[in-house]
């Protein structure tokens, strides 16, 4: 279900909870908002549509991908970056890696590891800055 965007800045500052396999239909409503804005979006997290979990949805290189709970665990390569949000009006800098290695769960809830660079990496660090509540 294609969901409304959140605006409310001190609900997008808080930190996320831990996503459990309760919250799958969050990832697939995060993946029907994400394609319907696939015009000016490239990633969203849960808090976006208004709900405080851990979960992220991404163009990964032309197909989407859905993240449970990701943590950057190794990063590398830092640079300075100028973003968007749909859910914040402006543009921002952010500090951003050009290499980073994520754990994460699938939606089988498997604990998972890949390393992601580039364009890839900055959508995917933006995304986990909102799930610890940070406003880019």
């Amino acid at each position: 279900m294609v969901r409304e965007i959140m605006r409310d800045e001190s609900f997008l500052s808080q930190k996320a909870g831990p996503a459990t396999q309760d919250d799958l239909s969050v990832a697939q409503d995060l993946l029907d908002t994400l394609a319907a804005h696939k015009e000016s979006c490239v990633g969203m997290a849960a808090n976006m549509i208004g709900v405080n979990k851990r979960i992220i949805a991404f163009d990964s290189e032309g197909s989407y991908m859905v993240m449970f709970n990701p943590e950057i665990i190794k990063k590398s390569g830092p640079y300075e970056a100028e973003e968007g949000c749909l859910s914040l009006a402006g543009i921002r800098k952010a500090r951003r890696w050009n290499s980073i290695k994520v754990q994460y769960q699938n939606e089988k809830f498997q604990t998972r590891f890949k390393t992601f660079t580039g364009w890839t990496a900055q959508i995917i660090q933006h995304e986990i800055d909102h799930c610890e509540g940070v406003l880019i």
